[in-house]
């Protein structure tokens, strides 16, 4: 098992194994976890393109469709093995009183990985759990008999969205729910971040009549007494300002507060009194009822196109309260990465586990986009080397073809159902003429008998549809029919040289260090930089890896 001193991870595979095998008792300061709902739905996942280019990226992230069989009858007999009695009797009667249908089956997956949640968690961790009204309240349920009904702390509920319209039948659904809980009664609890700082523009009645007073900066303040509740201390008793009592503070503190405006006399004669700064108090304290974090909207910087991305403020907010800077925070469904990115924002060490390469590469692409070197995590379950790569090639043609997309920079199509992606498995999107974005197509074929049709086929959709650039990917290697074809489409001039209209590139040249050669990369989701234009510019010197 990795040692609690390890740095961040992220893992790719089921988490009940990775949890198992790779992730030490007692190791993990934090969990947060936002695993489907068992909303019976599949997820695609959006990658927006820039107006005119005609290639809205979109593929399935997830599917949240649960089903009855030898899984989920294996998970009620993991649990029933773990000699946790409390967890066995309710997943028995929950069996008996909702049958053997969808929900069990996801309330059995859900029980048997908190129970090793709760293995992993320090005596000071925490884990919040996001879900919604659909199972929310069975897994409160599933959390009291794992971490004891004594340490459930909060159910917080967020707004998610505004209500959309008048419900016929029902009010409309619009929140999620989040259910904290600690491992035992010594949480870490930041309890200074559980305050809002004061809007002066919109202050609770009593704290607005409190701090009615401006300085002439425009600062609110209000005035307090400095007079010590305790009349028998002689050695504060003294003159100041002309009135002798028994103060709050030794005389050289009041003189210093007093040079400093903080001390003073409304009139001549008056007690002097302290001003307190409203902007310097801790602020309106937090309710298990959050509305102040919007969701994400179609426009928002830190969009990725994921389905049910949280924002990373929501993330920090949690992050913020239950660890501290250094420590661990697990994350085992991380989808799109918002909780390891919040845990790397504020100096959290992490671990994230999910179970498709397309989150394992959008997570990296997110990290090395946001931190660039400061990013440091070792990524533990993808392809590492040419035999690893080949494996996963033959084995899941279609995770491979998610996987070699992301690595080289480029961004899924849907392409789930077969025949369905009109030759066309993702985009790449780089810096054009006049720093537009424009959008390249890529071809992955992962078997090893290619020819030159493929690669013909490759040169028709693009221009069928009106791309400059194409890049052929291949897990096997290239014949020398299918070279000459590249080839026969010539080159394209850019701002930044030269470079293959269609070009082939292999697995072999990943694993070599090699890169194909393309202008400068950029993500769907974000404007492209501004650019010079630079004729001293080698093609060859700007790696896709190093855009990711």
């Amino acid at each position: 098992m990795a040692s609690k001193d390890s740095g961040s991870r992220l893992y790719y595979g089921d988490n009940l194994d990775v949890l198992r095998e790779h992730v030490a008792d007692g190791s993990v300061d934090l969990v947060y976890l936002d695993p489907p709902f068992n909303s019976n739905a599949s997820y695609n996942i959006l990658f927006r393109s820039p107006a005119g280019t005609g290639a809205d990226a979109s593929i399935e992230a997830f599917d949240d469709t649960w089903s009855w069989g030898p899984a989920a009858a294996s998970a009620i007999m993991d649990i029933t093995e773990s000699g946790n009695h409390k967890l066995h009797v309710l997943m028995q009667a929950m069996r008996t009183a909702i049958g053997e249908n969808a929900m069990m089956a996801y309330l059995a997956m859900m029980a048997v990985r908190l129970q090793e949640l709760h293995r992993v968690l320090k005596p000071t961790g925490s884990l919040y759990l996001h879900c919604d009204p659909t199972a929310s309240h069975y897994l409160k349920l599933v959390l009291d008999a794992v971490f004891g009904a004594e340490h459930f702390r909060n159910e917080i509920v967020w707004k998610r969205s505004t209500a959309k319209a008048l419900m016929s039948r029902r009010l409309p659904t619009n929140h999620d729910v989040i259910l904290a809980y600690t491992k035992a009664s010594e949480a870490t609890w930041n309890e200074d971040t559980a305050f809002q700082p004061y809007d002066p523009a919109d202050l609770p009645e009593k704290t607005a009549a409190k701090y009615s007073r401006k300085d002439e900066a425009g600062r609110l303040y209000r005035l307090d007494n400095l007079i010590n509740p305790n009349s028998n201390r002689p050695n504060l008793t003294y003159e100041f300002l002309g009135i002798t009592r028994v103060w709050r503070w030794t005389r050289e503190r009041m003189q210093a507060a007093h040079d400093n405006g903080l001390v003073i006399q409304t009139r001549v004669g008056s007690v002097p009194q302290l001003k307190r700064y409203l902007d310097e108090q801790r602020g309106v304290p937090l309710s298990d009822v959050w509305t102040d974090i919007p969701p994400l909207n179609s426009q928002a910087q830190e969009r990725l196109g994921y389905p049910t991305q949280k924002p990373r403020a929501l993330l920090e907010r949690i992050i913020a309260a239950s660890s501290n800077p250094g420590d661990i925070v697990l994350d085992p469904f991380c989808g799109c990465g918002t909780a390891v990115d919040a845990a790397q924002k504020l100096g959290r060490r992490w671990i994230g586990i999910d179970i498709t390469h397309l989150a394992i590469g959008l997570i990296e692409k997110r990290l090395r986009e946001g931190y660039g070197d400061a990013a440091q995590f070792e990524t533990i379950g993808s392809p590492r080397d040419l035999a690893s790569a080949q494996r996963l090639a033959q084995d899941d043609p279609h995770q491979f073809q998610h996987w070699i997309t992301l690595r080289l920079g480029g961004w899924p199509w849907m392409g789930g159902k077969k025949g369905g992606d009109r030759g066309v498995d993702g985009y790449f999107y780089y810096v054009g003429v006049g720093g537009q974005t424009e959008t390249g197509v890529i071809s992955v074929k992962a078997g090893h008998h290619v020819n030159p049709a493929m690669v013909r086929d490759l040169g028709r959709v693009m221009q069928r549809d009106g791309h400059s650039l194409g890049l052929f990917v291949c897990a096997g290697l290239p014949t020398r029919g299918m070279e000459q074809e590249a080839d026969s489409h010539g080159l394209v001039q850019t701002e930044f040289g030269r470079f293959p209209a269609l070009q082939i590139f292999t697995l072999a040249e990943l694993f070599a260090d090699r890169h194909p050669r393309l202008p400068p990369l950029v993500s769907p989701n974000r404007k492209a930089p501004r650019v010079e234009t630079r004729r001293s510019h080698q093609p060859g010197a700007q790696a896709a890896l190093d855009l990711q």
